[in-house]
């Protein structure tokens, strides 16, 4: 059976479906015309049941026929009683002894079953059952009892009365009624089989076009295939169609921007490299040639190497931030205090700007997020302020109602510039010159969505620029949180 099970699931699915449907089909063939048969069966049984009863009817003048029958019982046919032609018609005494009577065709077989009718066993009431006759023949017999009286004594006696007529029309019509089942139940079963595997041809079109797309994807890398669906269509076909066209959007997508990355991290990379290359090129060209570089040359070439170093080590890091996969981020978030996030910030921010007054106004705020990415974001915007503002100025950091605001004093953002600012690898020409990757803002703008909040740049009234993050939560942790920190 096991064996049968894994040849079965091994089949393609239009076999499997064709067979599906036409053992369904013949399962309930098969119930109908089992049923049919036997409801036939019983018809005609009735039927027999019927006209066995007419013949058993003893009248008056069949009663004496019978008893005189019985008075001289011959294994001849007696004409003292006369029975319907056709049938078979004895009486049967309580010794055991068969008397035929009149017009019977022929000796019925008797059984105990018949005996017990004359000894009272069945309460007064006849029997009806199938037998047979001393040559064979099938017959349906009845058994009713008779009590009969002597008429020289006066003494009753116990006997039966045995009617018996011949089954061979009812079994050739049963024999025939099997055959025209069979054989309807065979086109039957043969039709559906048929109709299930165009029924399947027809159902997994659809599906052999997905096949043919996987496949042709698979062997092109193409992922601009796409299967055609109608609007309309809700069934489970068309919403795995609809997946795999989502899915290979998705694909194209992140391989695009894929590519994008890795031709701006190219393209940024460039230039450090160069620089790097460059000065450590003139320090061992020094050392080769015997010819010392002054000394404020020397320790200005080992700073560029050491800033090109830094420079790189945050480009490093910010795309590695980038590339982390959704995945990966979401088994670290948790329910994380914005306010001690931006605390901690605030604390390396004063340390590279200790020139600059930052002014701190904090709420409590929890959300959920990814702490070390949120803290980071945090971070990177008051880098962004320290960076721009003037010696000896003020930046405002407020958090209120899990608004956080950072607010400098610097030179502010262009109008033009502003939808960029977000873009990966972009810096404004005017900070250029500056240390930075063009990375920051971007792993702002992911955190904070992926956080589900927003984060918007904008010009500040009176100059400078106010960065504005939004994140979903509450001024104080959920239940199941609170001391889990």
């Amino acid at each position: 059976m096991r064996r049968l099970l894994r040849r079965f699931q091994t089949l393609p699915i239009r076999a499997r479906l064709s067979l599906l449907v036409a053992a369904a089909v013949a399962f309930a063939v098969a119930a109908v015309s089992v049923t049919c048969w036997f409801i036939v069966q019983g018809k005609l049984y009735d039927q027999l049941d019927e006209d066995l009863q007419k013949a058993a009817s003893i009248q008056g003048p069949q009663r004496i026929g019978i008893e005189n029958a019985l008075a001289t019982c011959t294994q001849t046919p007696q004409t003292t009683y006369n029975g319907p032609r056709g049938t078979y018609s004895q009486a049967l005494t309580s010794s055991g002894v068969v008397c035929l009577l009149g017009n019977s065709e022929g000796e019925v077989k008797i059984t105990d079953a018949d005996k017990k009718v004359i000894k009272n066993e069945h309460n007064g009431r006849g029997i009806v059952r199938n037998g047979s006759t001393t040559d064979g023949t099938p017959v349906r017999v009845m058994t009713t009892p008779l009590k009969l009286q002597n008429q020289l004594t006066g003494e009753t006696s116990n006997a039966a009365f045995v009617v018996a007529v011949p089954l061979k029309g009812t079994q050739n019509t049963l024999n025939e009624l099997s055959l025209i089942l069979l054989l309807v139940s065979g086109i039957g079963v043969l039709g559906a089989g048929a109709a299930g595997l165009a029924v399947a041809r027809a159902g997994l079109r659809p599906v052999d076009k997905l096949t043919e797309a996987v496949e042709h994807v698979a062997r092109t890398e193409d992922l601009s295939v796409r299967i055609p669906v109608e609007d309309d269509a809700e069934d489970e076909v068309a919403r795995l169609s609809r997946s795999f066209n989502s899915m290979t959007s998705s694909l194209a997508s992140s391989r695009e921007l894929q590519q994008q990355l890795i031709a701006d991290a190219g393209h940024e990379l460039r230039t450090p490299l160069t620089s790097l290359r460059t000065n450590i090129e003139l320090l061992t060209r020094s050392e080769e040639t015997g010819r010392p570089i002054p000394e404020a040359d020397r320790k200005a070439l080992l700073a560029s190497v050491k800033a090109q170093m830094t420079e790189l080590a945050a480009l490093i890091g910010g795309l590695q931030e980038l590339s982390r996969s959704e995945g990966q981020r979401g088994e670290r978030v948790q329910v994380v205090s914005l306010e001690d996030a931006v605390e901690s910030a605030l604390r390396r921010a004063r340390l590279r700007g200790p020139e600059l007054t930052i002014n701190a106004h904090l709420e409590p705020w929890f959300s959920r997020a990814e702490p070390a990415a949120l803290e980071r974001a945090v971070v990177n915007i008051l880098d962004n302020a320290v960076k721009f503002s003037p010696a000896g100025g003020t930046i405002d950091v407020r958090l209120e109602g899990g608004v956080l605001t950072v607010r400098d004093h610097g030179p502010g953002i262009p109008a033009d510039e502003l939808p960029h600012v977000f873009d990966r690898f972009w810096r404004s020409p005017s900070a250029r010159a500056l240390p930075g990757s063009g990375l920051g803002l971007s792993i702002v703008a992911r955190t904070v969505e992926q956080a589900g909040g927003q984060v918007t740049l904008g010009r500040a009234d009176g100059g400078g620029t106010i960065a504005t993050v939004r994140l979903p939560g509450a001024p104080t942790p959920p239940p199941d949180t609170v001391g889990a920190r």
